[in-house]
């Protein structure tokens, strides 16, 4: 097993639809079944009352709907780690302010980008269902996406293949290994 200065926190970041929750939970299994503790964190579910309420009306959030979200987020990767569980957590985190607030808290948070074309993503979306994140807002979702940079501690990684490809090329970036 690698050592865990290899495996910090990971953040799966993307626009709604790209398959955070999907991907994040299989890179999850995957650090598990390779012997490191783990635990998802669906960063959806931290989301206040008032946040689900705007999106499911079809309005986009604010960065000052977003900043206690982001804290709520933040603490709650430090929170697991300090258990000695790996943390993934799937979190929109469009904007490198978003990502840089919640590496405030976790300097060493990798990042997740999963890839995709706004034709591929609103395919996928035509075919869910989410609780409160209609497709309307995909639009708006690809406007306030700042791709991460190279001093990011980024991959992105391309969504158009199997889950599978996906994960596997996220778990190579964390130099995990399958033996």
């Amino acid at each position: 097993m690698t050592d865990r200065a290899v495996l910090p926190p990971v953040l799966v970041m993307g626009v709604s639809g790209s398959g955070k929750t999907t991907i994040g939970e299989a890179v999850a299994v995957a650090l598990a079944e390779r012997g490191q503790p783990t635990t998802f964190v669906d960063a959806d579910d931290l989301h206040p009352a008032a946040n689900k309420e705007k999106m499911r009306r079809g309005i986009p959030l604010t960065d000052e709907d977003r900043w206690p979200w982001l804290d709520a987020c933040a603490a709650r990767i430090v929170a697991v780690e300090a258990t000695g569980s790996r943390c993934v957590m799937a979190n929109s985190a469009l904007r490198r302010v978003y990502r840089d607030r919640l590496r405030a808290s976790v300097p060493d948070l990798v990042i997740a980008f999963l890839d995709g074309s706004h034709a591929l993503i609103a395919e996928r979306q035509a075919h869910r269902h989410h609780e409160f994140m209609p497709p309307s807002l995909l639009d708006s979702q690809f406007a306030t996406l700042e791709r991460p940079q190279p001093d990011e501690a980024a991959v992105a990684v391309s969504i158009a293949g199997p889950v599978d490809d996906t994960v596997t090329a996220i778990l190579a970036a964390l130099e995990v290994t399958s033996g």
